[in-house]
């Protein structure tokens, strides 16, 4: 490790009995399998430094142990099998009980001030701060499908953690987290109810679903990196009255009523509309807009809303960057709209059964080199400020180096009510102009 970040101890954290393993095999959708090749998923909570008799290390570790119990796909391993007969391969999860990586670390120079910077710029030490080296989810078979990272730093603690997305979504993900949390907490187990596994599967898909090797095999590390423009986070601010009043104006420029676009829909569109004016695209390039959508509750019949498992994928919302910039915020949040109620039941079938017909590009990414496309992951529907672990609730939350192309923007749940914050991963000269940029400030808070 560096940036001040000194690794004190690795160990592995197993759930407390092997009461779930006789369910050993779960077998992967499209969905899942389509993610093959994207990096692990990461996110940090902050937090104030508990009172030294609150043993920290011991307690995390020990109710972690209590969670994974319930959760218990995330410490299983990813199996990948060899099909000699047609030159494939294919991945399953066994639920073998492997466990959970846990890294205890320490930053005793570094302050939650050092942190929390006011313009919004992160410190480009926080990569530190999170786990996973360049893992990828193919890299499963061979590192775990959950690893958490504690810092411990001079006045606060960063909880951080990476987790294979062909495991589990966000959804998922932070049910797990606030379930540990509580467990942590409470200083016990709770009779929490069973895991429900999503238990999706198409009839016309024969599992497991068989993968060309070509298509399984890590990309060559690319040595063009050096002419690619560097990219840089950033926290941009949206108060409960700059979402409301962009609502407003997008809903005014489209003036059908029943077409209204929603809150989160205006907020993506400004990103969208923003960086683009910005990267420097030509007007008659296509721009595309990538949304992270769950589809538990798009299916038929419709999942648990909780239920585990992996169940979002990426659908994009295409136009000219003529088209985008020409015709406005309520036109761009429309066709956001559009693209959220277009996901339905059939539209799931056709993604999985084409996917499988075709397996291809699974190494392309979720992004572009050339700035054309933004990406807009998690949501700011998570509740992550109820993340007690018994010490208090979190001060700020912060993505992790993952999938970081110029575009990605992840959406936290902001820490006053109603609001959003962003944090956006965009090379350093569209931050620059974003910051100049009065038209976009308009509807951003800056500290």
């Amino acid at each position: 490790m560096a940036g001040g970040v000194v690794l004190v101890s690795s160990s592995i954290v197993r759930p407390v009995s092997s009461s779930q393993l006789d369910r050993t095999k779960i077998h992967l959708t499209p969905f899942d399998l389509s993610l093959l090749q994207f990096d692990y998923p990461q996110r940090g909570l902050l937090f104030s430094k508990p009172d030294s008799d609150f043993h920290l290390i011991s307690r995390l570790k020990a109710s972690l142990a209590l969670a994974l119990e319930i959760y218990f796909p995330f410490a299983g391993t990813l199996v990948r099998t060899e099909n000699l007969e047609d030159d494939t391969v294919s991945f399953f999860i066994d639920c073998d009980g492997s466990g959970a990586r846990f890294l205890h670390a320490e930053a005793k120079s570094v302050s939650v001030s050092d942190f929390l910077h006011p313009d919004g710029s992160v410190p480009d030490f926080m990569k530190y701060f999170f786990p996973a080296d360049d893992f990828k989810s193919c890299d499963g078979v061979s590192v775990p499908l959950l690893v958490i990272q504690v810092t411990e730093m001079k006045d606060g603690v960063f909880i951080s953690f990476c987790y294979n997305h062909m495991v589990a979504d966000g959804v998922s993900m932070w049910s797990f987290f606030h379930t540990w949390s509580k467990i942590c907490s409470s200083g016990s187990g709770f009779n929490h109810k069973p895991l429900v596994l999503k238990g999706w599967f198409l009839e016309e898909i024969d599992y497991p679903i068989h993968i060309p090797v070509s298509e399984t095999e890590r990309s060559p590390p690319n040595r063009e990196l050096s002419s690619v423009p560097i990219t840089k986070e950033w926290i941009f601010h949206f108060s409960k009255k700059n979402i409301k009043d962009l609502k407003a104006k997008a809903n005014s420029e489209i003036a059908s009523s029943d077409m209204e676009v929603s809150s989160l829909q205006a907020v993506s569109a400004h990103m969208w509309r923003s960086i683009i004016r910005h990267s420097g695209v030509s007007r008659e390039r296509e721009t595309h807009c990538k949304l992270v959508v769950d589809l538990r509750q798009r299916v038929k019949p419709p999942l648990e809303k909780d239920c585990f498992g992996n169940m979002v994928y990426l659908a994009s919302a295409i136009t000219t960057a003529e088209e985008l910039l020409d015709r406005g915020l309520g036109e761009a949040a429309l066709q956001i709209r559009k693209l959220v109620s277009s996901q339905t039941n059939d539209t799931c079938k056709s993604f999985a059964e084409d996917w499988v017909r075709n397996v291809k590009n699974l190494k392309s990414g979720i992004g572009s080199k050339v700035g054309d496309t933004i990406v807009v992951a998690s949501s700011p529907r998570f509740e992550l400020y109820n993340k007690d672990f018994g010490w208090g609730k979190p001060i700020a939350i912060r993505a992790g180096p993952s999938n970081s192309i110029s575009g990605k923007l992840s959406l936290f749940q902001g820490i006053n009510e109603g609001s959003i914050d962003i944090q956006a991963t965009l090379w350093d000269d569209v931050i620059v102009k974003l910051l100049a940029d009065v038209e976009f400030l308009e509807h951003v808070t800056i500290a």
